[in-house]
């Protein structure tokens, strides 16, 4: 429901104004004069502004300003019964949507009203792809939200998140990684209220505390270098919906204060600003981390934790439900071929058997990132264990604690970890630990043609993981300098 501030000193037009736009379903605030109007903006979010141009004190122009001050995207109406073209290019000028001079027809006023409200509707809308990392006029893309699988810990899951989604309170989703933490928080906001709000996360350990700061709040113009114009943070692009703050363990003390400013009084500052604002948005905060355990460390405020660990959410490993690992691979495999208008592959019963007897270390993630993989390198449309078990065997010995690994290969090269004919990764009984990470990065960006993110994905780690080791690399001459 759109939210609209009405400023006039004539009580009679305040109430024709609100009565008119009320009709329509709009929810409606008054101000009788451009001073309360300011208050009430620091109180809450407006989706538009109507206000006269002639007041006491302080006038629609001025009112604007401080509007624009504030909120550079929020469309602004002027009215006045002094029209005149001078007022109206002052008033375009300094950034008013539109003017209209009394008397107005309530079809008219209720029309510029709908345009205003749109316009403010596509700024915001843009402003969130644009956070998100999506081009103006692109589509947002992810990954499914659905919660796959019907063993009894899964049917429990879903349970507790329907009884989490009913509510507005803050939650705290904690669980290995890869085990779906950032599919339940989106689960949660589709199936909430909020579902028609936005939805927005931010990775808080990719983040420098400056610039995380800056992501969060926003900044005002002129703020630090570089800061060229005003920007609105998360928090403020968020109002009405879902904030997810993922890997919030990772957040520097001085942003774990004002954060939990957030939490307890639902207002902040955007840096360089000393004037609050007010949102209305439900935090969900992931971690891998035992945050009991960093508390107790010294490095998580206690009282944050508290206020982050309202309604707490465990996700399980996908070892502990792997009777789901079939119904996993099976709908992995057909959206891969439905995105590219393909028959999906099928499994051979000894894979899937492979497949299930495996411990999943890196959980769903890995899961998937091995269903991909399969999907790609294939030569037909049978997965079969001679092409996966290889795999699995380097996926587990990456992971090991040992300087070296001891998977024999009879009579293989050292030097070789693809194999030319299948297009598998085999691991060399008697290379370091360190070199096979190496090689298979290397093999992996080869296979595609040197795109980070994706073989970020098939490798299951993070692109700045992925970027981190390729530049310490670098540094040591152990790769080239192209790669």
């Amino acid at each position: 429901m759109t939210r609209i501030l009405v400023v006039d000193d004539k009580e009679m037009m305040r109430d024709s104004v609100s009565t008119m736009l009320a009709r329509k379903g709009h929810t409606i605030v008054t101000a009788s004069n451009g001073a309360m109007a300011i208050t009430k903006m620091n109180e809450r979010a407006f989706d538009a502004v109507i206000t006269d141009l002639q007041m006491p004190e302080v006038d629609g122009l001025e009112l604007l300003e401080a509007v624009r001050d504030r909120d550079d995207s929020m469309p602004v109406i002027l009215m006045t019964a002094y029209g005149s073209v001078e007022s109206a290019v002052d008033a375009m000028k300094l950034g008013a949507y539109d003017y209209i001079s009394k008397p107005f027809s309530g079809d008219e006023l209720v029309a510029t009203v709908e345009r205003a409200l749109e316009r403010g509707r596509l700024v915001k809308a843009n402003a969130i792809l644009q956070v998100r990392g999506v081009p103006a006029g692109g589509k947002a893309c992810g990954r499914e939200h659905e919660m796959i699988g019907g063993s009894e810990s899964l049917v429990g899951l879903r349970l507790r998140l329907r009884q989490i989604a009913e509510s507005n309170s803050t939650v705290l989703v904690t669980g290995e990684s890869g085990t779906g933490k950032e599919v339940a928080s989106r689960w949660i906001h589709e199936q909430s209220s909020r579902s028609d709000g936005s939805f927005l996360a931010i990775n808080c350990a990719a983040l420098s505390t400056s610039l995380l700061e800056s992501e969060l709040f926003g900044h005002e113009k002129g703020a630090f270098t570089g800061a060229t114009a005003m920007r609105k943070g998360r928090f403020e692009l968020a109002d009405g919906g879902t904030l997810l703050l993922d890997e919030i363990s990772e957040i520097a003390p001085e942003i774990q204060a004002k954060l939990l400013r957030v939490l307890q009084e639902r207002s902040f500052e955007r840096v360089g600003s000393s004037t609050a604002r007010t949102v209305d948005v439900r935090i969900i905060a992931t971690s891998n981390r035992d945050l009991e355990a960093e508390v107790a460390a010294g490095r998580f405020r206690q009282d944050l934790f508290f206020r982050l660990n309202v309604l707490p959410l465990v996700m399980p490993p996908l070892r502990e439900h792997a009777e789901d690992v079939s119904e996993l691979v099976v709908h992995f495999l057909r959206r891969m071929a439905a995105a590219e208008g393909r028959e999906p592959h099928r499994v051979d019963p000894d894979a899937m058997e492979l497949l299930k007897q495996y411990s999943w270390p890196g959980n769903v993630r890995e899961l998937e990132n091995i269903c991909e993989r399969a999907h790609v390198l294939s030569m037909g449309d049978l997965v079969t264990a001679e092409l996966i078990e290889p795999w699995l065997q380097c996926e587990a010995s990456l992971r090991g604690s040992a300087p070296f690994i001891t998977v024999p290969i009879a009579n293989q090269d050292v030097s070789e970890l693809e194999d030319q004919e299948s297009g598998t990764f085999i691991c060399d009984g008697q290379r370091r630990l360190e070199d096979i990470e190496r090689a298979a990065i290397i093999a992996t960006l080869e296979q595609y043609d040197g795109h980070r993110q994706r073989s970020a994905s098939a490798l299951g780690i993070g692109v700045r993981t992925l970027g981190l080791k390729l530049k310490k690399w670098k540094e040591s001459n152990l790769i080239p300098s192209a790669t």
